[in-house]
């Protein structure tokens, strides 16, 4: 809980009362968030009202408003001078509310008090329309945030089990604006307070906008023309060679214009994303004056996401792994963007200077940790690259793996009073640090990374995302082969015996991906046996809306390739999968026996279980196969952190 006493005309307001307090007339934006207000950069609602007051502007926020009563929460601010900013918050709403199984969670995490129920499904949608009820056409609105980004095409929504059309068909906004904010919420702004009208404002680049089906031009190499929702509503595969130019224009340095028609009259305009930001861009809006805290009007409540990143710090956005089943690159870009040592220490300095902070910054990453400042050697390959990943099927020659500019912040962080020790919390993509570039000098420079990351940064544990163990999979997840997790492992192991460490490498798998069966599941499980593992960070495959993974799951079809891939899909489907993770737990034995049997796979049973079957097993007749319903407290227990 954070007890630091702050005054609430630090903060950007709420309500009247601090409105009335600042001395304003008049509001230009008013932002609505479905998450509680935290005046951190890790907080999307928080950054965009800071920078738009760094530019004169002058903005409040509504946090997580009531959409069930009168809907003075939606009325008590008025009507803003220039537009209504709305989002959903830092993670997809129903990503937020449901498990893999489509079970509604119980908690939030960006909640005081991590009490659930405080957003609608889908809040995009319902505070806009709200907005547009009250308001009319007298004052734009614009959507953003993850929910907004990823919802900008025809998708498929795994929790209706079904596609859907632009989230601007549903949500009566003038513009969606997708990624990151930063750059367009003040070009944006800026044109409205010149006069110019939102609807003008048609070419704004990461923007989506509803334009009349007449301005949809002849495809070039400017603009690229979908399959229209009528086609994609009829067949998957149309469905599923949009997302190859989707994901293709999401991940160049100067993308096409993307055209979707979605009804007779009109066509949803997707422009190109802004060039990677500037050092001094994003140093810009991370030295902006956050108070790092949650708003005063939570005092006494915990706010679980907070209690998460409070002393941690973000070194750079973006990501080029290219995972298949993530969103980050769509969202962000998979060009990076990375602060400047001075930014970094800075925030380092005010982290140390919280009263409840005890000298442990608790992450010093990234999207991916191991990311910041790499870009491409020849910076002109770079701009023409349509390659959705630098890592995958190999690391492209074309890229600097040299991990020494980090190294050197580490270092710097690790030498300012009151940090006794600075950990990597984020993802450490060790295919990236293990990489063998031929340059002996970048070669020892990340063989000392990957030693001082161990030695010196983790904190009793190491989280790494293998994913999985076979390699056809791993290739459909865009992932390096299970054979690097060998070798880090080894490295981990060498450097914790030379330094009489006690720390534990934990990796995180994923069941039931695209082209993953039973028999995978059984290999992995074989694998991970072999190395005393009990798995505890693992989880079902969730599809989310515009990531490859997703595609495959919904369309049966490779965007890439065309061929077919299997998927789990039913309850059954996934939970013969999933029981192999927790191999050693008495509870699964009976299944897993059976399946192995059914399978004829007496080779895999015998490598599982080398002492002979477990003496909890009655056997079974050959061909006898019923899961058993998982153990729910097993199951909650072992639930991954929702991404």
């Amino acid at each position: 809980m954070q007890h630091n006493r702050v005054n609430e005309a630090t903060f950007l307001p709420t309500s009247v009362k601090e409105i009335e307090a600042l001395g304003w007339d008049y509001i230009d934006v008013v932002i609505f968030s479905g998450d509680a207000y935290v005046d951190h950069p890790s907080f999307g609602a928080a950054v965009l009202g800071r920078i738009l007051q760094s530019h004169g502007y002058r903005a409040a926020i509504v946090p997580q408003p009531n959409w069930r009563d009168d809907l003075r929460d939606f009325r008590k601010l008025g009507a803003p001078r220039l537009f209504f900013s709305v989002s959903a918050g830092a993670m997809d709403s129903m990503v937020n509310h449901y498990t893999a199984n489509r079970r509604r969670r119980s908690d939030d995490a960006y909640t005081p008090g991590g009490k659930a129920g405080m957003r609608p499904d889908y809040p995009t949608i319902v505070y806009t329309k709200i907005l547009r009820e009250l308001y009319g056409d007298k004052v734009p609105i614009v959507i953003g945030g993850i929910e907004a980004s990823m919802r900008r095409l025809s998708h498929y929504d795994y929790w209706q089990d079904a596609l859907r059309q632009s989230i601007l068909v549903d949500a009566p906004a003038d513009m969606l604006m997708y990624g990151m904010g930063d750059k367009g919420i003040i070009e944006l702004a800026d044109h409205l307070a010149a006069g110019d009208p939102i609807s003008s404002l048609t070419g704004l680049p990461q923007t989506a906008v509803m334009r009349p089906l007449a301005e949809m031009p002849d495809a070039d190499s400017d603009n690229i023309i979908l399959h229209s929702w009528q086609e994609v509503s009829k067949s998957k595969r149309a469905q599923a060679e949009n997302f190859k130019h989707i994901e293709q224009q999401s991940n160049r340095r100067h993308g096409a214009t993307l055209w979707q028609q979605v009804d007779d009259n009109r066509v949803v305009k997707v422009n190109p994303m802004y060039p990677p930001m500037t050092t001094e861009e994003i140093d810009a809006s991370f030295d902006l004056p956050y108070t790092r805290l949650p708003h005063p009007r939570y005092r006494g409540k915990t706010i679980p996401a907070y209690e998460m990143i409070k002393h941690s710090i973000n070194m750079h956005r973006g990501c080029f792994g290219g995972c298949a089943f993530c969103t980050i690159s769509a969202h962000q870009g998979k060009f990076i963007a990375s602060r400047s040592k001075r930014s970094i220490v800075n925030e380092a300095i005010a982290v140390s200077h919280m009263s409840d902070f005890k000298g442990y910054i608790s992450d010093l990453g990234g999207p991916s940790a191991n990311m910041y400042a790499m870009r491409g050697k020849d910076e002109g390959i770079c701009e023409k690259c349509l390659r959705p990943s630098c890592l995958h099927p190999k690391v492209c020659p074309n890229l600097n793996t040299d991990h020494s500019a980090l190294l050197d912040v580490y270092h710097a962080v690790d030498a300012l009073p009151g940090i006794k020790k600075s950990f990597i919390g984020s993802g450490v993509r060790y295919d990236l640090s293990m990489h063998r570039t031929g340059d002996k000098r970048v070669d020892s420079s990340n063989m000392r990374y990957n030693e001082e990351l161990i030695a010196r940064h983790v904190s009793g544990r190491l989280k790494v995302a293998p994913e999985h163990t076979e390699s056809h999979v791993l290739d459909l997840m865009r992932k390096p082969s299970f054979e690097l997790f060998y070798a880090f492992r080894d490295i981990f192991n060498r450097v914790n015996a030379a330094r009489g460490l006690n720390q534990q490498l934990i990796p995180y798998f994923i069941s039931s991906h695209p082209g993953c069966k039973e028999v995978d599941m059984a290999e992995l499980a074989v694998k991970t046996q072999r190395m005393s593992m009990h798995l505890e960070q693992v989880q079902d495959f969730t599809p989310t809306p515009m990531t490859l993974s997703t595609e495959i799951y919904y369309t049966g079809i490779h965007p890439y390739t065309g061929e077919k891939v299997y998927t789990a899909h039913t309850s059954e489907q996934k939970l013969s999968q999933r029981k192999y993770f927790f191999w050693y737990d008495s509870n699964y034995h009976r299944d897993i026996v059976g399946s192995l049997k059914s399978m004829h796979r007496d080779d895999l049973l015998a490598m599982l279980y080398p002492r002979g079957l477990p003496s909890t097993v009655a056997t079974r007749r050959q061909g006898e196969h019923r899961p058993d319903k998982p153990d729910k407290k097993q199951y909650s227990k072992n639930r991954r952190n929702k991404k």
